[in-house]
């Protein structure tokens, strides 16, 4: 679709220059002779960007720019005058110009700038949809009373300065808590910044955190900028805190108090202003009693705890997050989202879910990709639980490869059949083998089809 320029200026001459020049670079053009007459066309019709001149008779190209602004306009402006000034350029800017251009015209210059402008407006419209795309991507799924609970603890804490202490199995959502608590913030057009502590080797987690100076080990080509500097005016969120060290817990409560680094092999102390969030699936009092764990380093993280529910305890919000992750999914299957029905839901509700969240994600996941037709039913779902944990023992258990190869294959093809409603035929086509070869493993395996 081609962009639609709208060209305001006074003189005939160089409207119908710019609109010939611009049709032959494929855009489609609209034309106005004056301020009010382009107020007119912006308010009526789509306008992808403005080329206003600044000297018109009536209300010049600054006034009609103020205009569009309390107007709450987002069609980008770029400004043509033959009286070009720093001033009246700097005031154009201030009322949203983007781009200033001098009369007489140069008509390359001009289609150049307008092409750059056009890829930046469009670029601003990606990251907005990026944002919204992720702001969704963090939102917490559901209304049961433990989740209405915790977001009532997330809007009490988030807009203190107060450290949070997130304490939760995992697959819970521990970072979802975190990500919610900066986004309602004072905090949150400011950086958030994370550390999975557990990820990190412990020879690395001191320039990870602070930064190093360049020279300052082998293979420190560069200086480079640590967490904590990252995160200055914004939220640092340390994962899987119970993890780290009790050196670096000694260095982290020094930093975390004073607020206060040097890099790794610098000498410059380095002053920030961060927000701290902290997470664990550990208990940290038996951390601490068992000699893992500072207690003053506990005392210093924990001041505001909140704990996140175990799905096992909030089933009710498990139609809820299906229905999300099908949504998040459907990209997978071309966009299309698969329906489930009660009783594929039914049976889902029915599990104990040790994998909290996450494992139901992963579920759901796998159920978009290896799920013929559109539509998942209770059949569809392996046994969770207690089968598919024996089946993994009992792989493991197998000490030659192909007898691994050999059971896998048994587990694999009487599911298929299963699904299949123990039509070979069906079966053979689904997982790609000729039909006469499928009879051959069914009896090799020893499968009973009944």
């Amino acid at each position: 679709m081609s962009h639609c320029i709208l060209i305001v200026d006074d003189e005939e001459s160089i409207r119908f220059s710019l609109k010939g020049a611009l049709e032959d670079e494929g855009y489609v053009t609209l034309l106005a002779e004056n301020g009010e007459e382009a107020l007119q066309i912006v308010e009526k019709q789509d306008v992808d960007l403005i080329l206003l001149d600044i000297w018109m008779p009536g209300r010049d190209g600054l006034q009609i720019l103020e205009e569009l602004q309390n107007n709450g306009s987002s069609v980008p402006v770029i400004i043509m005058t033959g009286h070009g000034s720093i001033d009246t350029a700097v005031r154009a800017t201030r009322l949203g110009a983007l781009d200033f251009i001098e009369k007489p015209l140069d008509l390359n210059k001009i289609i150049i700038t307008l092409n750059n402008t056009l890829h930046l407006k469009a670029l601003e419209e990606e990251n907005a949809l990026l944002r919204k795309k992720i702001q969704k991507d963090d939102e917490i799924i559901g209304d049961s009373p433990a989740i209405r609970k915790l977001k009532e603890q997330i809007d009490m804490a988030a807009p203190s300065d107060a450290w949070v202490l997130i304490l939760g199995e995992n697959g819970t959502g521990k970072e979802l808590v975190a990500r919610r608590l900066h986004k309602k913030s004072k905090r949150g057009k400011s950086p958030f910044i994370e550390v999975n502590c557990a990820a990190i080797p412990e020879e690395l987690i001191e320039s990870e955190l602070f930064g190093h100076e360049k020279g300052a080990f082998t293979g420190a080509s560069e200086r480079k900028r640590g967490k904590f500097d990252l995160a200055h005016n914004g939220t640092l969120f340390l994962d899987e805190i119970g993890d780290m060290s009790l050196s670096t817990q000694a260095k982290i409560l020094r930093i975390l108090q004073e607020q206060r680094f040097e890099r790794v092999g610098g000498a410059q102390t380095i002053q920030v202003n961060v927000r701290v969030f902290t997470a664990t699936n550990k208990d940290l009092e038996k951390e601490i009693e068992q000699g893992r764990f500072r207690q003053d380093l506990y005392y210093r993280l924990n001041v505001i705890p909140i704990h996140v529910p175990r799905l096992i305890e909030r089933k009710e919000d498990i139609p809820g997050l299906v229905d999300h992750f099908l949504r998040l999914y459907s990209p997978l299957k071309g966009g299309v989202k698969k329906a489930i029905t009660e009783g594929a839901i039914r049976k889902l509700m029915q599990h104990d879910w040790p994998g909290n969240v996450r494992e139901l994600k992963n579920i759901i996941e796998r159920l978009v990709i290896m799920t013929p037709g559109d539509t998942i039913n209770a059949e569809d779902i392996l046994p969770l639980g207690t089968r598919s944990s024996s089946e993994i023992d009992k792989l493991i258990s197998i000490t030659e490869l192909k007898d691994a190869r050999a059971e896998f294959e048994k587990i694999f093809i009487e599911f298929k059949l299963k699904q299949c409603g123990y039509n070979i035929s069906k079966t053979a086509d689904l997982i790609g083998v000729e039909r006469s070869n499928l009879h051959r493993k069914i009896k090799g395996l020893g499968i009973d089809v009944g």
